[in-house]
């Protein structure tokens, strides 16, 4: 049951967040069934995320929530569940790696917003707003990048994306060009990672620095001018872009500098590598970074083919990025999250031209999160005995959501700014066409 309420009565009621959980629990005066209580002040511990986004959708019944018992029908070829270091959880068969890390992450297994469009799922899962309002909203990414902007102070943007945008959406929404991410381009996995814009193929250092240098002695207006403030900022521009490209920026950029057992236990392949990537970043301070998953996991055929492909590599990598964070103290500020927009079809489609697919699942499916203020070895939620419902404790876009933002030290009720000046928020109050169920404050 869920209670429709206005912004105003929910800040009057003293909601904790756009999720809609106030001190006792509840949403508006009703008390959902499944949602644990907040017993104490969430801290901000999380100074950086790191969201590897499964676009296309992953399944959930064949990765981390398994039903061995629902039959060839709904497993297909990946028929087993394995154990993991943690008593009660199970994975799928795929992910040895990942069963001996599951002290460090939780699961989400009642994900759900009942959505199955790519684009407008996306949307959902990236703003938790509501797709064809009148606004575009601004990504979580986008939204890190306007509040903890001003106070980051490294040479990269605060957003960044491993390698590509997502495409699904305007990331930066209203906010415009400013909050859009740095995607770098390249592939880490490769010889030499040439980011766009920063590692140029072809031109060696040398050669960058002499263009430098015979940039600057023809540069004689900034000379003469020596006190215009435009001409200044233009300068500093410059230095910004070099020290990017000759400096510090391309050196966390060189994976040749870490060690050779490490580059392999992430795993010498592109989703491998791309972690490795975006656990250096966190270590210079960079707020928010995305992995867009390489090559999507759209399988409405050759779905099992695909899945002893990627999941291995999933494992991999995502298990090597979970185990380093933590060896180097880093993982208690680092909050990780990994999904697609939605799931896809527990029920196998066998007839052609699927022949054995999986189609497009919002109804219920899995996150996996970890570190930033989460506690490690949960399970949130249950589907049901064939994954096709949700059948414990719902979590929708604005509770997971709204769960980072406030790990973050973020407002999820705060105002962002339009340019014409509508009245807008990084999330949505709960209302009939926003539900909620609350943050999750099990694992918090």
């Amino acid at each position: 049951m869920h209670t429709e309420i206005t912004r105003r009565e929910a800040i009057g009621r003293g909601l904790c967040g756009a999720a809609g959980v106030v001190a006792a629990g509840s949403l508006g005066s009703t008390t959902l069934a499944g949602t644990a209580p907040a017993t104490a002040p969430i801290q901000a511990k999380a100074k950086s995320v790191i969201q590897v986004f499964l676009w296309g959708g992953m399944s959930h019944i064949d990765t981390w929530d398994p039903k061995p018992e629902a039959g060839r029908e709904y497993m297909g070829d990946l028929a087993k569940a394995i154990p993991t270091n943690v008593d009660g959880i199970q994975l799928g068969e795929l992910f040895p790696l990942l069963a001996k890390q599951a002290d460090k992450f939780s699961l989400i297994r009642s994900m759900t917003h009942r959505n199955n469009g790519h684009e407008t799922a996306a949307y959902l899962m990236q703003t938790g707003h509501v797709p064809g309002e009148r606004l575009a909203y601004p990504s979580i990414g986008a939204v890190f990048s306007l509040f903890k902007g001003p106070q980051y102070k490294g040479i990269f943007p605060p957003y960044v994306v491993l390698t590509r945008a997502q495409g699904r959406f305007s990331e930066e929404g209203f906010l415009g060009p400013k909050y859009k991410p740095f995607a770098t381009g390249g592939d880490p996995s490769q010889a030499r990672f040439e980011v766009e814009g920063i590692v140029a193929r072809g031109i060696t250092d040398e050669r960058q620095k002499a263009r430098r240098q015979l940039l600057d002695k023809m540069n004689t207006l900034g000379a003469a001018m020596p006190d215009s403030p435009q001409l200044a900022a233009a300068a500093e521009a410059r230095k910004s872009a070099y020290e990017l490209i000759l400096g510090e920026g391309k050196d966390v950029f060189d994976l040749t500098k870490e060690k050779q057992e490490l580059r392999e236990r992430y795993g010498r392949h592109t989703f491998g590598q791309e972690c490795l990537v975006a656990r250096r970043m966190v270590e210079t301070g960079v707020p928010y970074v995305v992995i867009n998953y390489p090559g999507g996991w759209d399988t409405h055929s050759n779905h099992f083919n695909t899945m002893r492909r990627q999941c291995p590599q999933l494992d991999q990598g995502l298990a090597a990025l979970l185990a380093d964070l933590k060896d180097r103290g880093l993982l208690e500020t680092t909050l990780v999250w990994c999904c697609g927009e939605f799931g896809r079809g527990p029920k196998v489609d066998w007839q052609p031209p699927w022949n054995g697919g999986r189609n497009h699942y919002g109804n219920v499916f899995s996150v996996l999160v970890a570190g930033g203020g989460l506690k490690g070895g949960h399970v949130v939620g249950a589907s049901d005995a064939k994954a096709e419902e949700v059948k414990e404790r719902p979590v929708y876009p604005v509770d997971l959501l709204g769960s980072i933002y406030k790990l973050a030290g973020i407002d999820p009720q705060a105002r962002l700014p339009h340019p014409m000046g509508f009245e807008a928020y990084v999330l949505p109050p709960p209302s009939d066409k926003v539900k909620s169920a609350g943050l999750l404050t099990e694992i918090m």
